[in-house]
C-alpha cells in the first residue's frame, strides 16, 4: 500500500484547515484508483511511444497501441482528422509523416495526469515538438496528447489517441 504524504502546514492555520487539506487529499487518492504501479507503466508507455517515433521505430510504436486503437488529430482548432483506425492505419499515418521529414525531431511528452479505474484509463499531457535540421534546433508547435489506455493481459496501450495541436507542424 503506498504511504500517504501530509502537507507540511503551519500551525497557526488552525486546525480546521489541517483537516480541510486532509480530506481534500484522500479524497483525491481516493478518486484516482490506479495503482502508482500502473500509472508508472503508463508513464513508460507513453514515453516509449515518443523515443519510438523520434528514432523511427514503427515496430516498437505499434506495439504501443492495441490493434483495434483508433487516432486522430486536430490542428489549430481546425477539422479533426480521422478518426485512423486500426494500427495499420495509425502506423501508414506516422509513416506517411516520417517519409516527408528531413529534419530530427523530438517529442517532449510532461504534464502528464492519469485517471480511471481497473482495466481503462485516461492520461492528459503537453506535448512539446522540436525539429533539428542543419545544426539548427526550433520549436516546431506545442498541444495536447489525449490518451484511452486499456489494461489487458498485464499490459497498457494506448487504445485512442487524439492529437490536439496549436499550430501547424
Amino acid at each position: 500500500m503506498a504511504q500517504l504524504f501530509f502537507p507540511k502546514l503551519d500551525l497557526g492555520q488552525g486546525p480546521e484547515r489541517f483537516f480541510n487539506v486532509l480530506l481534500g487529499h484522500l479524497e483525491m487518492r481516493r478518486r484516482n484508483l490506479i495503482s502508482e504501479n500502473h500509472q508508472l507503466a503508463i508513464h513508460k508507455l507513453l514515453a516509449m511511444a515518443s523515443l519510438a517515433y523520434d528514432t523511427r521505430d514503427l515496430e516498437t510504436l505499434e506495439d504501443c497501441f492495441w490493434p483495434d486503437a483508433q487516432m486522430s488529430l486536430q490542428i489549430a482548432g481546425g477539422d479533426i482528422v480521422g478518426p485512423f483506425s486500426g494500427t495499420d492505419n495509425i502506423m501508414q499515418l506516422y509513416g506517411d509523416a516520417m517519409s516527408k521529414q528531413t529534419d530530427v525531431r523530438k517529442h517532449v511528452v510532461t504534464n502528464t495526469i492519469i485517471d480511471g479505474h481497473n482495466t481503462e484509463a485516461s492520461a492528459v499531457s503537453i506535448l512539446t515538438l522540436f525539429a533539428t535540421d542543419k545544426g539548427m534546433t526550433r520549436l516546431l508547435t506545442v498541444g495536447f496528447y489525449k490518451d484511452n489506455l486499456t489494461l489487458k493481459r498485464g499490459e497498457w496501450r494506448l487504445q485512442k489517441r487524439h492529437v490536439d495541436l496549436d499550430s501547424a507542424y
